[in-house]
């Protein structure tokens, strides 16, 4: 699928009943540049072979140009199972954030994985060129895309297409947030889910989300609850699925770590309570 002059994608679907549960709409594989000249490739998916033949599959259609690079938004397995098998069959370097260098040799062995400097801007072929922009949160290693040329924003997990994520380290994932806010994307290729047209938009509900997130967080405080299984019982539907009970939690979790560091929440054991309570 063709998404704008620069930009393609494969859409890989996912089990809703299993793990893809965590992914509404599956998962997106990117293409960028131009099939004429060159291409990188923006993230690798998981390592099943099935998945690996459907992204080799469609780089056949598009005539397998030249990838001059593959780019890794971050070290979680969805998003670098492939990168053995993609790396081989198209010969190329695997660029990434400077804290997965050494796990990504290891696995695809030295003098193919080259580091990333914060603001790099990566040719992509046909004149234009994708910047790295270091955007930790989601994982301390991430990276997102920001194709100036068509103003799209490729965000790997940070911002999805049909749900919002988990997050490691609120604090620097709201940082990230009102960086890719800057870059005023008209369109965001996600990791998973579909492509977001109002991406500008879109970028400003995450950040309005998870600020009206944290006041509930802080209500449900106020209000006694002193435990996460307490705090996601108050703040999220009761209907919430079984197995997305999980990642509600350690988005609770995310919010807590945040207001404590900030001096808004205390921790007692294993529960919480407002400050100066």
């Amino acid at each position: 699928m063709q998404i704008t002059p620069h930009v393609y994608s494969t859409h890989i679907m996912e089990d809703p009943n299993t793990f893809g549960a965590m992914h509404p709409g599956g998962t997106q594989i990117y293409f960028v540049g131009d099939p004429k000249d060159h291409m990188v490739v923006v993230d690798t998916g998981e390592p099943y072979r099935a998945w690996t033949r459907q992204i080799m599959d469609y780089y056949g259609e598009l005539g397998r140009p030249r990838i001059s690079a593959i780019l890794i938004t971050h070290s979680h397995g969805d998003h670098i199972g492939g990168a053995d098998r993609l790396q081989e069959a198209m010969n190329c370097p695997v660029r990434c954030h400077p804290k997965l260098e050494s796990r990504l040799t290891e696995r695809l062995g030295p003098g193919v994985v080259v580091k990333l400097r914060s603001d790099e801007v990566v040719p992509a072929g046909g004149g234009v060129g994708l910047r790295a922009l270091f955007t930790p949160g989601h994982e301390d290693d991430h990276i997102a895309y920001y194709l100036a040329a068509d103003g799209v924003l490729f965000s790997g997990d940070t911002i999805l297409g049909n749900s919002t994520g988990t997050v490691r380290n609120l604090k620097q994932y709201m940082s990230s947030l009102e960086l890719m806010a800057k870059q005023r994307p008209a369109i965001i290729c996600p990791g998973h889910g579909q492509v977001v047209q109002n991406g500008a938009e879109r970028v400003q509900y995450y950040i309005t989300h998870r600020q009206g997130r944290e006041k509930q967080v802080l209500a449900a405080l106020a209000s006694g609850a002193s435990t996460v299984s307490e705090i996601v019982s108050q703040v999220y539907p009761r209907d919430l699925a079984a197995n997305l009970h999980e990642a509600a939690s350690r988005n609770v979790r995310t919010h807590l770590d945040k207001l404590v560091e900030e001096g808004r929440a205390v921790e007692r054991a294993a529960s919480y309570g407002p400050a100066g309570g």
